[in-house]
């Protein structure tokens, strides 16, 4: 039997963006099995509040900003005192670094980085964010132990790009999916296209921005709907919304794309179409493609950086089509919609990685096995 350690999760706020979902998961999941859970928020509380188990105990700094945050943080380590500190999120790990050097608990702290550093540092023009970025690669090459990546590619990037060494890094899956995800039963679609279903239907999901490459992939279905009378639904919401809406009124596409807003059940979505697609420019470690999986839909992804080599085993479980290569995706679109879906097995397996329980024994064993 495990000796339960204390351990002070570090995230920014709740607002909802997939690293805040995926801690929230670990820190449950760490918290049934019974180690005790702090989950220290910088700023503030958000949406993702309502998926804390109530047996992880939620710390607000209410700091006026990420950047400020350090005395409270350090403040909070003094009083509790905890065995072990995990920070996600590039900023947040300068502050946590910061933080447990002012305490005396350097030995203690794991970082972990979640999406592709070098392309990730350049969507945001905070200064201090900029700053932190600047710092993170010495930080993580001079802390006690290894930054924790979502992926390899991740890790490998670190190396590659910045002053991080090889011995810096380690990897951890994702705590992506719930343990029990193949028993799950979905109901109907809500959207009237996959509840009403006629034609095929691609779905795609993410935040209506350049990173996700939907202006691709409505160029490719451009191309696809010369060949075969199909319809594409994009959940999702964000900064790109005009512009893609004006992209499927110039190419004619009104009534084969559809972009819907968010959707209260994604994965019911998912698991009512035909194919999902992932069309990203750069990821971490791709939630959504895990996801994807679970419900047992045929998949295709852009095989940027990173994670979709990975997650779809080098193209064994699912295509993998060139970036920004509208062409490509649409042939393989096409393939995908025209032949028997033989991989649902191996799709359903491989999701098995990412469940709760398997990440957060990972997640563990780095922790516990660490230095200090």
């Amino acid at each position: 039997m495990t000796t339960p350690i204390k351990l002070a999760i570090v995230l920014h706020d709740l607002r909802g963006g997939g690293a805040e979902k995926m801690m929230v998961r670990l820190a449950n999941e760490l918290a049934e099995g019974g180690d005790h859970i702090d989950l220290v928020l910088l700023t503030e509380r958000g949406v993702t509040e309502k998926h804390v188990s109530s047996k992880v105990n939620i710390i607000d700094l209410n700091a006026p900003r990420t950047m400020t945050s350090v005395p409270r943080l350090v403040k909070y380590l003094k009083q509790s005192r905890p065995d072990r500190v995990l920070s996600a999120l590039t900023h947040v790990n300068v502050i946590a670094t910061i933080a447990c050097l002012l305490t005396g608990m350097l030995k203690q702290l794991h970082t972990s980085e979640r999406n592709a550093f070098s392309r990730d540092k350049l969507v945001n023009s905070d200064l201090s964010v900029k700053l932190a970025y600047f710092l993170a690669p010495y930080f993580y090459r001079w802390q006690p132990n290894p930054v924790i990546a979502v992926s390899q590619g991740v890790a490998d990037e670190l190396v590659r790009d910045t002053v991080v060494r090889e011995s810096d890094t380690v990897t951890a899956p994702n705590p992506v999916l719930d343990n029990n995800f193949v028993d799950k039963q979905y109901s109907d679609s809500q959207h009237p296209w996959l509840a009403n279903r006629h034609k095929p239907i691609i779905v795609a999901v993410g935040r209506l921005a350049e990173q996700k490459g939907f202006d691709v992939l409505i160029d490719a279905m451009a191309m696809v709907r010369k060949q075969m009378d199909c319809c594409l639904i994009i959940f999702g919401e964000g900064e790109d919304r005009a512009k893609l809406e004006d992209q499927v009124k110039q190419l004619q596409l009104g009534n084969n794309v559809d972009l819907p807003g968010y959707s209260s059940d994604v994965l019911t979505e998912m698991a009512n179409a035909d194919l999902f697609v992932l069309s990203s420019r750069f990821e971490g470690s791709p939630n959504v493609l895990v996801e994807a999986m679970s419900t047992g839909v045929a998949v295709i992804a852009t095989d940027c950086p990173y994670g979709p080599d990975e997650i779809l085993d080098g193209g064994q479980i699912g295509p993998l089509t060139k970036m920004e290569n509208a062409e490509n995706l649409a042939g393989a679109i096409v393939e995908q919609l025209s032949q028997e879906d033989t991989k649902r097995s191996l799709r359903l397996a491989r999701a098995q990685t990412y469940t709760s329980q398997n990440a957060s024994v990972r997640y563990r064993h780095l922790i516990v096995e660490a230095i200090g």
